[in-house]
């Protein structure tokens, strides 16, 4: 096999001169522009999903300054379509941003980054402007020179693109495609910042930069536009015409981003990896855009890299190592809305069915429920259940272990962070009272306001208890060893001179948690675990501890 599979290069000149194992998405631009007569085109998808590689692709496609036919021999477009190819590739100007690297933690920074990510759009035409500084009106090139340099005022940052565009067009002579990538980014990072002034300020100049490149532009022959979220026309797009969103429940291009299940078949084909499936299946896969259900393409290439360097690496969170999951943090806390029952059906492989609002701003997005599942949609953390095109109120589950794993954490940490004092209290004096009956029902208490969730095991109920202990100073051993095992969890109160030993087991039924019960202490008696007594202490209080869902059973050992 000749081909690599490449991580993180999304240039797809660069990918494909690599020899990068490429999914084939090329007939996305066949589709765009004979299919449709869009002026302005927005893709809104998780990130993740290949976006920004395939945005690459089409200025490689388009771009007059290039010879692309090598790029492009032997792929879709070209076996399919040679007289369209003919007629388009490398015969316009193209005009490609990204702004997927403008953040900051206030807006001075971000909009620093902004004037940044002109400057060397600017550098990189300068060559060409110079050569054909004769076509180019004066007025134009001043303050392309002044963007250049980042002395830029920002009225010249709202003119940026519209400007460039002028300037294109007279070098050219042709209209120009605009291909903006990721264009909603510099308003989630600022209203991820908390601050009203900042989101404001930057939704002010991304407003005019899209309003004044968009709307009744003459130099314009079309534009693609991606992003995360459809902010709202009114909001972002005023005045743009024939405008076309294709989102997550857009049945049209609901395949050109994501992996379907044949192109990661045949990937793995590729390498020698098909024994992979299942567990890509598991981890990666059900994500349904429009009636097409997609692996995240991110995922897959990340994993399969880790697994041709160790056959026997296993599949892992890529997704939380790669952004901010501080929108589901954000539902996950919000005081004003309690959604924890939808979350345990979620968590438990279940569906729910809600209101879902595609169209939004970003500072909106904590003003109801319905926004919020809309935001949770839109960035992957639930995917339509099924292949139904539905609009306003959509069936939702959570796609794959991984996404499950992000949430089964928010939840949790929610839970740890929510406990009710008095009951943990409670709970903590019965077991060093030896009040067997009390401390079941305060923990069975403490549970019914968690998230139960059937994939939690004894190392969930485990974690637990360690925090609830620990959160009341004291210190607890996890995992000990004593005796001839390793015993669950020892509770030291060095004040006292006294310890708690407790092992658990995670019953199959209510009915079992009594015999449960039993057979922990009965392995505490086995394996010796009472008589490894630390040097200095008086006493042992030993229990064994049964869960089943939300119910827990204390049981204290009766010496004789």
């Amino acid at each position: 096999m000749d081909k690599m599979i490449v991580v993180g290069n999304d240039i797809y000149d660069k990918f494909i001169r690599d020899d990068g194992y490429y999914v084939d998405k090329t007939e996305l631009i066949y589709e765009l522009v004979e299919k449709t007569r869009n002026e302005v085109t927005l893709f809104t998808r998780p990130r993740r999903f290949g976006k920004t590689l395939t945005m690459s692709m089409m200025e490689s496609f388009f771009d007059i300054q290039r010879d692309s036919m090598a790029l492009f021999t032997g792929r879709k477009i070209w076996v399919d379509h040679p007289d369209f190819c003919r007629e388009w590739m490398n015969q316009y100007p193209v005009l490609f941003l990204t702004l997927k690297d403008v953040e900051g933690r206030n807006f001075d920074v971000a909009y620093g980054m902004l004037k940044t990510v002109i400057a060397d759009l600017c550098k990189k035409l300068n060559p060409v402007m110079e050569t054909c500084r004769d076509k180019v009106d004066k007025d134009d090139m001043e303050l392309f020179t002044r963007l250049k340099s980042k002395k830029s005022e920002e009225e010249d940052v709202r003119n940026a693109l519209k400007t460039i565009m002028r300037m294109m067009n007279a070098v050219y002579g042709k209209p120009v495609i605009l291909l903006i990538d990721e264009y909603d980014v510099p308003l989630s990072k600022a209203e991820e910042s908390k601050n009203k002034e900042y989101y404001d300020q930057m939704l002010d100049v991304i407003r005019g930069i899209m309003s004044i490149s968009l709307k009744t532009n003459e130099y314009l022959k079309f534009a693609v536009v991606t992003g995360c979220l459809r902010i709202s026309k009114e909001s972002i797009f005023t005045g743009v015409n024939n405008f076309a969103c294709y989102s997550v429940t857009s049945r049209k291009f609901s395949r050109y981003f994501g992996f379907t299940e044949d192109e990661v078949v045949r990937m793995l084909d590729a390498f020698g990896l098909s024994g992979k499936m299942d567990l890509i299946r598991k981890w990666y896969d059900g994500y349904i855009f429009g009636n097409t259900e997609v692996f995240c393409p991110w995922d897959v290439v990340s994993y399969l890299s880790a697994v041709l360097y160790d056959e026997d690496d296993e599949p892992q969170n890529f997704w939380v190592n790669t952004s901010s999951n501080a929108i589901l943090d954000d539902f996950v806390n919000h005081s004003g809305i309690d959604a924890s029952e939808k979350f345990e059906i979620l968590l438990n492989g279940g569906t729910i069915t809600e209101d879902v609002c595609e169209e939004l701003t970003y500072d909106c997005i904590f003003e109801s429920e319905k926004n919020l599942w809309g935001v949770m949609l839109m960035t992957g953390y639930v995917s339509k259940a099924d292949k139904s095109v539905s609009r306003g109120r959509v069936r939702l589950r959570i796609p794959n272990a991984e996404i499950t794993g992000i949430f089964r954490d928010a939840v949790v940490a929610r839970f740890k962070r929510t406990l009710d004092a008095e009951d943990v209290d409670a709970f903590v004096t019965a077991m060093w009272n030896r009040d067997e009956e009390t401390a079941s029902d305060m923990l069975t208490k403490i549970l019914w306001n968690s998230i139960s969730y059937f994939d939690y095991g004894e190392d969930y109920y485990h974690g637990m208890l360690n925090g609830i202990f620990t959160s009341r100073g004291f210190a607890p051993d996890s995992n000990d060893e004593a005796g001839l095992g390793r015993l669950d969890l020892r509770v030291k109160d060095r004040a006292n001179r006294r310890l708690l030993l407790m092992e658990f087991k995670r019953s199959k039924k209510e009915a079992d948690l009594e015999a449960d019960c039993d057979e922990a202490i009965s392995q505490i008696i086995n394996n010796g675990y009472e008589r490894a007594m630390p040097e200095g202490y008086e006493q042992q209080i030993v229990y064994g501890i049964a869960f089943y869902a939300k119910m827990a059973k204390v049981k204290l050992m009766k010496r004789c």
